[in-house]
């Protein structure tokens, strides 16, 4: 059975209500009318998508980029769980609360995106073992449910109910599967997600497009997994008031100097293996947004980890994590948006009023239910800060 070594604290006692919140609540409620007038509207009524331009930023921002960035989930349990490396267990839980939200917003957004979205469940019975998609489909699905059962014992450990206290003994001695599962399923998806491109090789701009994709997919994930745990830890700390976990996320932010450091060399390698740089000075919108991507979003922030003054500095660490979490958003949105053009488009895509709200409350729900379950259960272990006394 796997145990928290760290007692974490509930934060019943702090405020709900914040300015912050409110702001959320109000962003959520422009988000809830944008999606009740898709539903009784159609899509077409909210976004400004056609047969050129199948998908938007549903895909690329509430798809895409969240499957990505909730990688912290799968590369925070193999390092703690799998690999042992127990002095990791206090971000654990904090990666696992965002892993299991971000995908439960994933499916959210593809039941807006989809046309016919209450035929969503129909993958599970039937199966075409020849498509990627329907990899993608039921690795996400199994994933999910995988880290609801993941999350079910820190709601069910400080239950009062026997019943209940001997689901959670049960779920502790089979929850070494359920991590393993959580892993395998997560590295099948997000290269999986880099499969589904393969079969665009005249729509995708050459800068991406590779044979390569489904690993340097897989790479970035597992690069930005660590740097997404910091971003959180320090951004909700500090929002809090809790004690930071310094001493946790210095050495955490060492994995990341070789996991980003291998997602670099591949992604270079593979540009000059095809010929592709020649596209760089293109002065495009391509060429342009794959510079940024790749110098801000990958080559800065792995210099600057190279320095023991940036990885012990709470400002300068989340600048580099800000800076890798860009960088992977930045990729996906090339790929599924930016470098994806059809050869029969009338017109350029740009995201309507109605899509933006979405994906906004979205997000802002995402960050309102984050912040009532880290005040309903024990998620956090970081005690508060005690005020200096003058």
């Amino acid at each position: 059975m796997m145990t928290n070594h760290n007692k974490p604290t509930a934060l019943s006692q702090a405020p709900l209500l914040t300015p912050g919140v409110w702001v959320m609540l109000a962003l959520m409620s422009i988000g809830a009318v944008a999606v009740f007038a898709r539903f009784t509207g159609g899509i077409g009524y909210v976004a400004n998508l056609d047969n050129s331009h199948p998908w938007g930023i549903w895909v690329a921002i509430d798809v895409a980029c969240g499957v990505a960035l909730a990688a912290g989930g799968f590369t925070t349990a193999a390092l703690a769980h799998i690999l042992g490396r127990h002095k990791y267990e206090p971000v654990v839980r904090p990666a696992l609360l965002t892993a299991m939200l971000g995908y439960t917003f994933v499916v959210l957004g593809l039941l807006v995106d989809i046309g016919r979205s209450w035929a969503i469940w129909k993958p599970i019975f039937n199966w075409n073992t020849n498509s990627v998609l329907f990899e993608v489909a039921m690795c996400v699905m199994c994933y999910l449910n995988v880290l609801y059962l993941e999350f079910a014992p820190i709601v069910l450990e400080e239950s009062k109910n026997r019943l209940l206290r001997l689901l959670n003994s049960a779920l502790g001695m089979v929850m070494w599967v359920f991590v393993i599962l959580g892993v395998v399923l997560s590295c099948m998806h997000q290269s999986s997600l880099g499969s589904l491109m393969l079969i665009a090789p005249t729509k995708l701009h050459s800068l991406w497009y590779t044979p390569l994709l489904p690993l340097l997919f897989l790479t970035s994930a597992i690069s930005v997994g660590f740097p997404m745990v910091i971003f959180e830890t320090i951004l909700v700390s500090g929002s809090l008031k809790l004690d930071d976990e310094m001493k946790v996320l210095t050495p955490l932010s060492r994995f990341t100097i070789f996991l980003l450091g291998l997602y670099m060399v591949l992604k270079l390698g593979d540009l000059c293996h095809r010929g592709a740089y020649v596209h760089l000075l293109d002065n495009t919108m391509q060429s342009n947004s794959f510079l940024i991507e790749i110098i801000f979003g990958v080559i800065v922030p792995w210099l600057l980890l190279l320095f023991p003054a940036v990885r012990r500095s709470r400002g300068l660490l989340f600048f580099a994590s800000c800076l890798i979490i860009f960088g992977v958003a930045l990729n996906r949105l090339n790929v599924f948006l930016i470098g994806y053009q059809s050869h029969y488009a009338k017109a350029a895509y740009h995201p309507a009023i109605g899509e933006i709200a979405v994906t906004v409350g979205f997000v802002a729900a995402l960050m309102f239910l984050y912040r009532v379950i880290v005040s309903l259960f024990p998620v956090l272990s970081g005690g508060k800060k005690e005020e200096s006394v003058l």
